[in-house]
């Protein structure tokens, strides 16, 4: 599996571009690493590659998925996995419900769903909490259930914004690990966005910055 982007701009209606053209290409497992300042445009880079663009935006080059152009397909048909800043899970759902609510239509039958749910939770260190509140879990094993949602979902390419800036000093070392670990052992390509130089070297992959001085803004 690899995620590549050829030539990617985008721009708000007819300004220039928000940031030079990218071209990219993050296999199998890699974790490729976008930074600069606030405002450079990269979450709006994410946006792209995810298919979440607002349409005042105008996208110009090709992202492929596995050798496949998926620029004009709507998010849904991406397949492309999403995890922001803060670790978000469903409040009316017990624990095990917010990860079978990610899990992907291809495991089928009650039994079969709920036992991957639990083996996923005692992967992510959450053995028995299927029937948990949410509200219950620390901020670490908030992440790390939000994380497995995303991963239960069977994504194609994986994007990071900003993952681990809620988390104090340990836990973001955890996440971290425990992050980067599953994307190699699942062959997720990803591309994450982070100002913490830290996150960006913990993933021995590339890095890109976006400047200032290389838009036209």
């Amino acid at each position: 599996m690899s995620l590549c982007l050829t030539g990617l701009t985008v721009r708000l209606n007819q300004t220039p571009p928000l940031f030079p053209a990218l071209t990219l290409c993050v296999g199998p497992g890699e974790v490729a690493t976008v930074m600069g300042p606030s405002g450079v445009g990269k979450s709006t880079l994410l946006d792209a590659v995810a298919g979440l663009l607002s349409p005042t935006f105008i996208l110009s080059g090709q992202i492929t998925l596995n050798g496949m152009d998926i620029s004009p397909l709507p998010a849904e048909a991406r397949r492309i996995g999403l995890m922001f800043q803060d670790a978000v899970l469903f409040p009316h759902l017990s624990v095990g419900d917010n990860l079978a609510f990610g899990l992907s239509r291809t495991v089928k039958g009650r039994r079969v769903r709920r036992d991957t749910v639990q083996e996923a939770l005692a992967d992510a260190g959450l053995p028995g909490m299927y029937d948990r509140d949410p509200a219950s879990l620390s901020g670490g094993q908030r992440s790390r259930a939000a994380l497995m949602r995303t991963l239960l979902a069977d994504p194609a390419a994986l994007l990071l914004d900003e993952p681990f800036s809620k988390l104090d000093a340990g836990l973001r070392d955890e996440m971290r690990g425990f992050t980067f670990t599953h994307i190699r052992k699942r062959e997720i390509p990803t591309l994450m966005v982070t100002h913490d130089p830290e996150d960006a070297e913990a993933t021995n992959g590339p890095i890109i910055t976006l400047s200032e001085a290389e838009t036209s803004r």
